[in-house]
């Protein structure tokens, strides 16, 4: 965040800038939550879509890792001229999964594109108790080690990869079906539960 100082007569008022692209906040007005309402700023869009977060541990750790993760490369965006926006979408029946294109639980995009470029995945003991029948979630493949979460150096170089080294690959350009690992899911979770 950053800080202005200008001087009214012989009194000093700090105003606070809170995008860090040393635009000047209007007197009456507050830049929005979580930015400035100047049209300097960039918007970073992360999306987090997951199955469950009731139950599943590798949904909950990476929500927690994302949230981390953004935490320490926020302060940094910002002082870029970048605000960051993060939407977390709970992929509850087979229409969501098509209308958000969702390949893997959990996933993490940036700007519209998947933080890793493969869908590694294995069996998820959570999700399966949950659902009744078993589930793989995905695994997270950082430097050569696989992992059930991701770690946050992995996130953190995710985003800020995407935000200044944005790949050249289109987005959602191929036919999208959705993945029978998913159909699965909905289908043991509505012969367990009914439809909750």
């Amino acid at each position: 965040m950053e800080k202005r100082i200008s001087e009214k007569g012989s009194q000093k008022t700090e105003q606070k800038s809170s995008c860090g692209c040393g635009c000047k906040p209007a007197s009456s007005a507050t830049p929005a939550k979580g930015g400035c309402s100047c049209e300097n700023t960039k918007e970073v869009k992360i999306d987090f879509l997951y199955l469950d977060l009731s139950v599943c541990s590798r949904c909950q750790g990476t929500e927690s890792t994302l949230i981390q993760s953004l935490e320490e490369v926020a302060k940094l965006l910002a002082s870029a001229g970048y605000r960051v926006k993060l939407n977390k979408i709970h992929i509850n029946s087979i229409e969501t999964a098509i209308a958000h294109r969702f390949v893997s639980s959990p996933t993490i995009r940036v700007n519209g594109v998947d933080i890793v470029s493969n869908t590694l995945e294995s069996e998820c003991k959570d999700c399966g108790d949950f659902c009744g029948d078993t589930v793989d979630c995905r695994d997270w493949l950082y430097e050569g080690k696989r992992y059930t979460e991701p770690p946050k150096e992995m996130v953190i170089n995710a985003i800020l990869k995407s935000v200044y080294a944005p790949s050249q690959v289109s987005k959602h350009k191929d036919a999208y079906v959705v993945p029978d690992n998913i159909v699965k899911f909905f289908a043991a979770k509505k012969a367990k539960h009914g439809n909750v």
